[in-house]
């Protein structure tokens, strides 16, 4: 972890040492009181377009529903024989890229990291490793929707209304999910589907939640995101701007929130990717392949040892994996008290400014990852050590292109960053 936190993408910096924190923020408890109205924030839901409107009843399917001690031991039994995971503890060097996905986890709002490199660099083992480390959420149980108890804007339209007519509603802990989004995907299964002949025949909505549903309030991964097609890039781009998924069939609309991390990977080699969607990631990460011979042999070595026994190679990273799940929840709490000087934003923005960075996200985004990262470090105050760190991963992907340039787009970040800064 060490080596994480000090690490800059650009120039080796010094990062100052970890300070204890004793308070802890609390999470608040859910407080529901009958006919409690959210006002304007309640958009999206469900909605009948047409001349006669048949009074429709709502079905949602995929809905889990309370299961018996038996089939909860199964579960966690089938749970412990799915395909092992390689323990994020356990990847060696690729500093830059677990930062920014450490980053993304402490503050979803960052939005995300795209991660381009080599083949062979470890870049879908790393994304993947994530799942053990993500912490837990509180959801309504039993809606497809992951829908947060206390935020209207991340709730289904069946739990808003439950809200309204003042009814408790069970809530649980879960971890956050991760969706993987396959490049062979048909729009319907991203994006969810309607029982027309159904809604039609019997007056029943039923509508098939998609992967977009699943991946609400969690991780969304596109694996060889430059080849995905154009109009899945469309789904993606239009659910990251808006937050809300909408379903259009035959005058029946359906909209669910869809807030979710974008993760990205791919091989620039094989194709660029649209400038559009570029700047929906929050986060560039570059990865190379390690050129030091003893690393390569160390990394042979260890992949070696986790497919002989996953089980026993898992364990040995077990105290680590907890460790580092333990500093990404007390960084979660910490982030609401992480503070940045306004000299320091002005400084920012300054450097956004002077390399004709369009747009403000990334003058939010830098400001977001510094904060993370402060907050990681277990500091309620961010530093310009802190700032020169993400700065290049937050602004890399938004400079325009110039095809005569021959340095590094991270470089040219740095580069600014020092002469502003200093």
């Amino acid at each position: 972890m060490a080596s994480i936190l000090g690490s800059c993408s650009t120039a080796a910096l010094a990062s100052r040492p970890l300070s204890s924190r004793t308070s802890r923020a609390s999470i608040p408890s859910l407080s529901l009181s009958p006919g409690k109205s959210y006002g304007n924030k309640f958009y999206g839901g469900i909605g009948i377009h047409g001349k006669k409107r048949p009074q429709f009843h709502v079905a949602v399917t995929n809905v889990a529903t309370e299961i018996s001690p038996a089939e909860q031991a199964q579960r966690a039994a089938a749970k412990e024989n799915q395909r092992p995971v390689y323990p994020f503890a356990a990847i060696v060097g690729q500093d830059e890229m677990k930062l920014c996905l450490l980053l993304n986890v402490i503050d979803p709002k960052i939005g995300g990291v795209m991660i381009m490199g080599d083949r062979g660099t470890g870049k879908s083992t790393t994304v993947r490793s994530l799942v053990d480390l993500l912490p837990e959420i509180k959801v309504v149980y039993g809606d497809p929707y992951n829908s947060d108890p206390e935020d209207p804007e991340s709730m289904g339209a069946e739990v808003r209304e439950s809200i309204v007519k003042g009814e408790q509603l069970p809530v649980t802990m879960t971890k956050i999910n991760m969706v993987d989004l396959p490049l062979g995907a048909t729009e319907d299964r991203v994006c969810g589907t309607i029982d027309i002949e159904k809604a039609l025949t019997e007056g029943v909505k039923a509508f098939e939640p998609g992967l977009l549903a699943k991946a609400n309030r969690g991780i969304l991964y596109v694996d060889e995101v430059n080849l995905l097609d154009d109009h899945l890039v469309d789904v993606l781009l239009d659910s990251a701007a808006s937050g809300w998924n909408t379903v259009e069939r035959e005058g029946i609309s359906i909209s669910h929130p869809a807030r979710f991390i974008l993760i990205g990977s791919g091989n620039p080699e094989e194709g660029e990717l649209r400038p559009q969607l570029l700047d929906r990631f929050g986060m560039h990460a570059q990865v190379g392949t390690v050129r030091d011979a003893e690393l390569r042999v160390k990394i042979v070595e260890e992949r070696a040892r986790f497919d002989k026994n996953p089980k026993e190679f898992r364990g040995s990273y077990q105290a680590e994996q907890e460790k580092l799940q333990q500093q990404i929840g007390s960084a979660r709490s910490y982030l609401p008290s992480v503070q940045i000087d306004q000299d320091l934003k002005v400084k920012i923005s300054k450097v956004c400014a002077e390399l004709n960075v369009d747009g403000l996200r990334g003058d939010i985004v830098t400001n977001r990852a510094a904060k993370a990262l402060a907050a990681l470090k277990g500091r309620d105050k961010v530093t310009p050590e802190d700032i020169a760190t993400v700065i290049p991963n937050c602004l890399r992907h938004r400079l325009r292109k110039d095809p005569l340039e021959s340095i590094d787009s991270g470089l040219l970040v740095i580069e600014k960053f020092y002469e502003v800064f200093s």
